[in-house]
Order: structure tokens, then C-alpha cells, then sequence
């Protein structure tokens, strides 16, 4: 079928969050609808898929108006999406999870379903337990379950919204795999992303949002650097690698140990040294964020010596307010639930985040403060904000605004996941003036482009095992590709034993 968006607009107070939008995609299409963070993707297919009713606009499919006031109205249609957090209950039985919103009254039938769930397992290559809890799996198997659930209840148009954050290179292989296969089939997917290579490397027509508004559209073969003019209104350059020679040591690890229920990382020896920038990669569930978290005293040790500074003294024992006092700062993934305070506005993030001068707050001075933090780090939004009313750029811009001016070793969760080009290379930009100033840097991505291009030294995670430090320059995509998917460590080991 031909899908009709006519003059979609969407208002948030004064935001314009869809300006007049009109695109047509055609039966068996992949469209990859781009745009940085804000630019109005999210909006525009909660709408679509019933999520939110548009101010103005209709959608059409075949020549004919539909009506969808909510996302069940969507599905009756064919309509499904999948949202970038997974909308699942992670203390259900997956195949209980499979069947939450199928008809067929009170009792459904769950030896058909469970059938049927097996059938499109094996049809499009997933290993899904159907009795596993939901809240074992991996990000990228939440998604093959929504994405076989949306199917099961007869979706033929799919909407993806950012699908590839969090997921590691090899699922992202098999769901791209799976929407090139759905395609095929006469299936209509649309796209939403920021990441350029991941609608060049899937799509078939893209269309880029600005500010709300539909700035523009492109068919394969696409013209990266018009559709990055397109998305920012010029052009952006990739930031390079730098090049700080390594200080004093910051972080000594001699024969460390970390035991969690399911793994075991041991026997791991690393120096980090002030001005180094080290990447951590692996699968989901390897360990490396077991490994980060024990490195800052939020997880105890289990064995060997973990050393801050030049000291030779453990920190084996000690809490994360001790390794604070030494300098060592986390930045989690999970920014609202765990890096910010949901409900709590800006002001009084920054309030928190400096030594108090008395036990009364001047309020006057603190949004002085907020200003001047809102306007060092570049944040859209005004002392008064919710931080959960900020973007995801927003809030990552926010979070560093709250590190402390000296540290000398700071742990981040995935600094960039989820943000546009123009926010990654501004965070990047922000962590390497910190390098400069002598604090290190160890940092977890799944993006294995983002550990090549930042990373002065890598190490690897498979299965709680940890390869030595490697250099960045030693390594392209393809071979740190087989490092975390388990091949290539023999080797490895025996140059490190010659």
C-alpha cells in the first residue's frame, strides 16, 4: 500500500514539533526519516502510530483517510512501532509478554500462540526462549520479541524509532537482516535515526526533519554530506583523535577480580595514566560494565588491588564517596534514572552540585549559576526546566555539567548513545578539554566507530575474559568486531606471552 502523511503539525505550547509535514512512501519501501535530537522524528511517528493526535494533517494509505486516535486504532490498521525503550514488562515470561494485547478474549490461547511465536522465531533466525523472563534479555532481543509480538498481531507497516542504540554490531546485523527480509515481503518500515551510516547501509529512500519541518528527501544512492547539510543546515566535521602524552598514573589494577551471579572477570592488569582516553568494548553482558562500576568503588572487588594516583595503597574496600575524594567520577548510561533527579529543574541540579556557602539557598545565585552552566555547555533550556523535559543531548550536556571542575579519572557509561553528530562531537569535544587538563577517561560504546575514532588504547570483553591493553591505531572495525564476538583471542594471548 502507499503511504500518505498530509501536512502533519504538532504543537507543544510554542514548540513546533511537526510543521506541515507531507511525505509519500510506497509499498515494500524502507524509509529512513533522519534528523538531529529534537528535530521532530519521535513526534511524528507516535502520531502515525497513534500515539499522539496531530493538531492539523491526516494520514492516508491508498487514497483513503484514516482515523487513529490511539495505538490500538494503529494495530487494527497494520500499523506497529518500536520504540527505542522497548515497551515490555521485564518480569514476564516472554512468551507472556508475546501475548499481552492479542484478541481473543480473557484466556487466550497460549499453546497456539506459543506455536506461532516458535514458528516466527525460526523464521527470521532468533534464539528467544519463549519461558525466559524479559529481563534477562539483551536490548536487541527486547526488540526481535517486540518486533515477532507486532507481526503475531498483524502489522504491516512497522515503525522503528532509533533501534540501533544500545545494541551490539552483531544484533544490529540480524535486525537489519530481518527489515530487508520484511521489506521483501511488501512490509512498509520506517526508519527513525540520526546515524547517517545506518540508513545508508539500510534504507531505501530518506527524508530529513529540521527544527520539525521537512527540509528535504533523497533516494539511493544517498549523498552523505548533502544529507548532513540537510540535518544541521551546514556542514560538520568529525572531531580528530588527540594527542596528550600520558601523565602520572591514575588508576593501577594488579591481577583484578570482579564476580557478579552469571560472570566472572579476573586476573585483569591495567595502568590508565593522566591525558589517556580508554575505550571499553564488548557484547551486552560481557562484563566490561561489572568492570567499569568496580573501578569506582560502586562494585567491590573480589580480588587483586585496585590503586588510585601513584599510590600503591588498595581502594579494595572502600565506597564511591571515598574514590570521589580521590578524584574519580561516573557518568552512568541510565541518565534520568540514575544520573539526574526526574522532576527537579536545572537550577537546582546546578544548586546541588557546588559546596553550599550557608544553609539557605540564594536563589538569586543559583540561577546566576544555572545561566552560566546553561551557556558554557551549550544546554537548550532555561534554569527552570525539568531536566526530563531536555533532549537526550540535553541531559548528556547536563550530566557533565555537573562533574566536578577537577577530577582526575572519570568512568562514562556510553557517553554518546542516542545523540546526534553535532552532540557527539560536542561531548567528545567537552571530555577532551578534561584530558588536557590531565584527567583520564574510560569509557564504555557499543559504537565500535566511536571506540576507534576517541580511544588512544582499547581493551576487550568477551565472556568475563579482558584482553590487555591494545592500541586504537592497531585495530579497524572488522578485526575489534572479532574480538567481541570471541574470535582472534588465541592469537592475541600468545603475542602476549611471547
Amino acid at each position: 500500500m502507499t503511504i500518505e502523511l498530509r501536512n502533519i503539525s504538532k504543537h507543544f505550547g510554542a514548540l513546533k514539533a511537526n510543521d506541515s509535514i507531507s511525505l509519500t512512501v510506497p509499498p515494500g519501501c524502507i524509509q529512513g526519516i533522519l534528523g538531529e535530537n529534537g528535530a521532530g522524528k519521535s513526534t511524528l511517528m507516535k502520531i502515525f502510530s497513534g500515539f499522539l493526535k496531530p493538531d492539523s494533517g491526516e494520514i492516508v494509505f491508498d487514497g483513503k483517510s484514516l482515523k487513529i486516535d490511539s495505538p490500538d486504532d494503529a494495530i487494527r490498521l497494520g500499523i506497529g512501532m518500536l520504540h527505542q525503550d522497548p515497551l515490555d514488562f521485564p518480569p514476564f515470561r516472554v512468551i507472556d509478554d508475546f501475548i499481552v494485547g492479542s484478541p481473543g478474549g480473557i484466556v487466550p490461547d497460549r499453546r497456539k500462540a506459543l506455536a506461532d511465536f516458535n514458528t516466527l522465531s525460526k523464521q527470521f533466525g532468533f534464539s528467544l526462549s519463549a519461558e525466559v523472563r524479559v529481563g534477562s534479555l539483551t536490548v536487541g532481543e527486547r526488540q526481535q520479541l517486540e518486533i515477532l509480538r507486532l507481526l503475531w498481531l498483524g502489522a504491516k507497516v512497522l515503525i522503528l524509532d532509533e533501534p540501533t542504540t544500545g545494541i551490539s554490531q552483531a544484533q544490529k546485523e540480524i535486525l537489519f537482516a530481518t527489515l530487508k527480509t520484511l521489506a521483501d515481503q511488501g512490509m512498509t518500515v520506517f526508519f527513525v535515526s540520526h546515524k547517517l551510516e545506518d540508513v545508508e547501509a539500510l534504507c531505501t529512500k530518506a527524508a530529513v526533519l529540521r527544527q520539525g519541518a521537512l527540509v528535504g528527501s533523497m533516494d539511493r544512492p544517498f549523498d552523505k554530506a548533502a544529507l548532513v547539510r540537510m540535518m544541521f543546515g551546514r556542514e560538520v566535521e568529525l572531531a580528530s583523535k588527540s594527542s596528550i602524552a600520558p601523565g602520572k598514573k591514575v588508576l593501577t589494577i594488579k591481577t583484578g577480580s570482579v564476580d557478579s551471579i552469571r560472570l566472572r572477570i579476573k586476573d585483569v592488569n591495567l595502568q590508565v595514566r593522566a591525558g589517556e582516553i580508554i575505550g571499553i568494548a564488548g557484547m551486552e553482558g560481557s562484563g566490561q560494565d561489572l568492570f567499569l562500576r568496580a573501578c569506582g568503588g560502586l562494585v567491590e572487588p573480589s580480588g587483586g588491588q585496585f590503586c588510585l594516583d601513584e599510590s600503591e595503597t588498595p581502594m579494595n574496600g572502600k565506597t564511591y564517596h571515598d574514590y570521589m575524594r580521590q578524584g574519580v567520577t561516573y557518568l552512568p548510561a541510565a541518565r534520568l534514572e540514575k544520573g539526574l533527579v526526574p522532576g527537579m529543574s536545572l537550577a537546582e541540579h546546578f544548586t546541588l552540585s557546588v559546596k553550599p556557602k550557608s544553609a539557605f539557598i540564594d536563589k538569586k545565585a543559583a540561577v546566576a549559576l544555572s545561566n552560566e552552566r546553561i551557556a558554557a555547555f551549550n544546554i537548550k533550556g532555561r534554569p527552570d526546566s525539568p531536566v526530563e523535559s531536555l533532549s537526550g543531548g540535553n541531559q548528556q550536556r547536563t550530566l557533565l555539567s555537573l562533574l566536578p571542575e577537577i577530577a582526575s579519572l572519570i568512568l562514562v557509561e556510553h557517553p554518546t548513545r542516542g545523540l546526534d553528530i553535532e552532540s557527539t562531537i560536542y561531548i567528545w569535544g567537552k571530555l577532551k578539554e578534561r584530558c588536557t587538563a590531565g584527567t583520564a577517561i574510560l569509557f564504555i560504546s557499543s559504537d565500535l566507530d566511536e571506540i576507534l575514532r576517541y580511544s588512544d588504547k582499547v581493551l576487550v570483553f568477551f565472556a568475563g575474559k579482558v584482553t590487555p591493553l591494545i592500541a586504537s591505531e592497531s585495530l579497524n572495525v572488522q578485526k575489534l568486531g572479532e574480538l567481541i564476538g570471541g574470535v582472534g583471542w588465541d592469537a592475541l594471548e600468545a603475542n602476549n606471552n611471547a
